[in-house]
């Protein structure tokens, strides 16, 4: 147990230099182009879905949450929302290179799930407006205040004071959660063996697929931190990391329940990531596709 305490903080170690790096790059990156890129989206029209799956693998970490506000003014389309949430990959991005998983690796899973959202929102928005040509997307009169009063009530940028603090802030955080998770995987490989840990998973994988969905489903970095790390230690398969990380939109689902008073519908959206997650994930299984 003290070996497996050790190798966790060892490990931490190494890879807390590359984090703090990849976070202070994306912070900057992030308060330089927020404003930019949030009119884009609310400007583009029935290219929302493109444009909101592709901002969103951006890893922006309050964007998700932006997008939550948005949808609650009315200023995109839901088929935009579920773009940016499908797309949206929360620590995964940052996890991996500080691990120095190899670029090609992570730009599939990017595009995996960006084509993911981007054909879903695009189906949806599709759908609703068949259902009801009233919902097109586009804000109505005053809603552009109603945006950024609900924006200012959530504090959903995620900087605190300079970007170096911020990115300091964020890396601890997420340091805690890589060594805590790295804890209880060594833990398990010790008493369980890492063979048979990951045969558990992979002779359910149907059981394993609505597992990490399910998982991706928490509200918390946490989520997108145990899917990678488990991916990385080879205990989950590629489809069942995509499948947790689709319905992974971070704190955007908790601000949408936040901000958006119609609880069914955020109850309905839930559950349609969930089921979209489940769906791409098995299909993804069963075609063999390993990235």
């Amino acid at each position: 147990m003290l070996d497996a305490i050790l190798d966790a903080v060892l490990d931490s170690l190494k890879i807390l230099p590359f984090l703090f790096v990849t976070y202070l790059i994306m912070e900057y990156l992030e308060s330089h182009t927020e404003d930019r890129v949030r009119d884009l989206v609310k400007r583009a029209g029935w290219m929302g879905p493109f444009w909101g799956g592709l901002l969103g693998a951006v890893p922006q970490c309050g964007f998700s949450a932006a997008a939550s506000n948005l949808y609650a003014g009315r200023a995109i389309s839901l088929g935009t929302l579920i773009a940016i949430f499908l797309s949206t990959s929360d620590e995964m991005i940052p996890i991996m290179i500080s691990e120095a998983v190899p670029v090609t690796k992570m730009l599939k899973l990017l595009l995996v799930k960006l084509i993911i959202g981007i054909l879903c929102g695009f189906l949806i928005d599709g759908f609703c407006h068949i259902r009801s040509s009233r919902k097109t997307g586009q804000p109505e009169d005053g809603e552009d205040f109603l945006i950024e009063r609900l924006c200012e009530k959530e504090h959903c940028h995620c900087e605190s004071g300079s970007i170096v603090g911020s990115a300091l802030k964020h890396t601890l955080h997420i340091i805690l959660f890589v060594f805590a998770i790295t804890v209880l995987l060594n833990l398990a490989f010790l008493f369980l063996g890492e063979d048979r840990l990951t045969a558990v998973i992979s002779s359910r994988p149907i059981t394993g697929m609505f597992l990490s969905a399910l998982i991706g489903l928490i509200p918390n970095c946490g989520a997108s931190v145990l899917l990678t790390q488990m991916y990385l230690h080879g205990v989950l398969p590629a489809s069942h990391l995509i499948a947790g990380l689709l319905d992974g939109a971070g704190v955007g689902l908790l601000i949408l329940f936040r901000v958006n008073p119609d609880q069914k519908e955020n109850l309905r959206i839930t559950l349609l990531l969930y089921l979209l997650a489940v769906v791409f994930g098995l299909l993804i299984h069963l075609l063999g596709i390993s990235i």
